[in-house]
């Protein structure tokens, strides 16, 4: 959505066990063990070295968050193979950036696991907020990415492909389009649009190769870079010719 508009914003930072996310290391992606060779010797016998390039990625967010004027709530994702050093590290550079955070292990607990988490987010929901958007939302479409590619993910600009370019103008200038929100469509395993580039990365410009209309949810999606776009439902979904016999349980309408 607009950015900071009805959202959860959800970010994931470990490294345990020979796994890491958020660090520069290449051959190395989310939720994936990595080979232990592929990486150097003296940083093997510790995964200190390897939390420490993936804080500044959770810093990162904390920082977009804060900008929107709301109480950030960092969520460490325990498991029991992390170290208290680990965890320490985590907590403190969070706390230093201004955010809570909170152990939880509701993965093995359920939610007695989580009531620390619930606390935390209890705590910053009571604490006075100054919300704010990230821009004017009569903002122009390009104007408005250009913001977004700055503030959030931290790119030195934007570039535009001439039909990506050409398409932006046209709704910039078309009143029918003056109150649709923007949903930029990118990787989710980058700030940017280059899902090999981990941390924070510097000195790159944000690619914008088209840009989608969806009208019935009135989004405007910029597209950046290569990536695999979902199905969407048609005018006339599969569904509606689908029923079940109450009496004999058969399914009508699948082929």
């Amino acid at each position: 959505t607009d950015v900071y508009e009805n959202c959860v914003y959800s970010s994931h930072y470990y490294a345990w066990c020979g796994s890491v996310d958020g660090g520069e290391y290449p051959g190395v992606s989310f939720g994936r063990i990595f080979n232990r060779d592929v990486i150097k010797e003296q940083i093997l016998n510790t995964h200190r070295p390897l939390l420490e390039k993936g804080l500044p990625n959770m810093v990162h967010h904390i920082n977009t968050i804060r900008k929107a004027g709301i109480n950030p709530v960092v969520c460490i994702n325990s498991f029991h193979t992390d170290t208290k050093e680990e965890i320490e590290m985590v907590r403190k550079a969070a706390e230093a950036a201004g955010a809570r955070c909170a152990k939880s292990t509701h993965w093995a607990q359920g939610g007695e696991g989580a009531v620390d988490l619930a606390d935390a987010v209890i705590d910053a929901c009571n604490e006075k907020n100054d919300f704010k958007f990230l821009y004017p939302l009569d903002m122009k479409l390009r104007d408005r990415v250009g913001i977004i590619a700055k503030e959030v993910y931290g790119a030195d600009g934007v570039s535009w492909t001439s039909e990506a370019e050409a398409k932006a103008k046209m709704l910039e200038s078309d009143p029918q389009f003056a109150d649709y929100a923007t949903m930029m469509v990118k990787t989710h395993l980058s700030l940017s649009h280059d899902p090999n580039l981990k941390g924070v990365p510097k000195g790159w410009t944000l690619p914008i190769r088209d840009v989608l209309i969806y009208s019935g949810a009135k989004f405007l999606c910029p597209c950046a870079g290569t990536i695999s776009l979902m199905p969407g439902t048609s005018s006339n979904p599969a569904f509606r010719r689908v029923d079940v016999d109450v009496k004999t349980g058969k399914v009508t309408g699948l082929f």
